[in-house]
């Protein structure tokens, strides 16, 4: 082989063994990934369904947000008063359901959030 010949193939080569190693290195994290991501998926189901139910009794009490965020504002205002929801027969059915979609967008977005 000529010098420029020997250079091509010595760069090739490197260019493999880098490659190779580092798409070994991405796969090795891709199958850690992989084995804990059922845990860490069944873990955010368990909280999302505990704060579901807890925002859903929260609501049928008719008490206010405990945290308030930007994020709450519209939950605020469209979330029925405890006179509205204890005087009317059976409440706003469509106010309730638009604050209980409000309280699970911001809930969603504060488990995106989260490391």
């Amino acid at each position: 082989m000529t010098q420029p010949q020997t250079l091509v193939q010595a760069a090739l080569n490197r260019l493999t063994a880098r490659l190779g190693s580092g798409l070994a290195d991405a796969a090795a994290e891709l199958a850690v990934l992989a084995q804990d991501a059922p845990d860490r998926l069944r873990q955010e189901w368990e909280l999302f369904r505990e704060e579901v139910e807890l925002e859903a009794e929260r609501l049928e009490r008719g008490e206010t947000p405990e945290e308030e965020g930007p994020s709450d504002a519209q939950a605020t205002v469209v979330s029925p008063s405890p006179s509205a929801a204890g005087s009317a027969p059976s409440g706003d059915p469509q106010l309730q359901i638009d604050a209980l979609r409000a309280q699970v967008a911001r809930l969603t977005r504060r488990l995106e959030d989260q490391p």
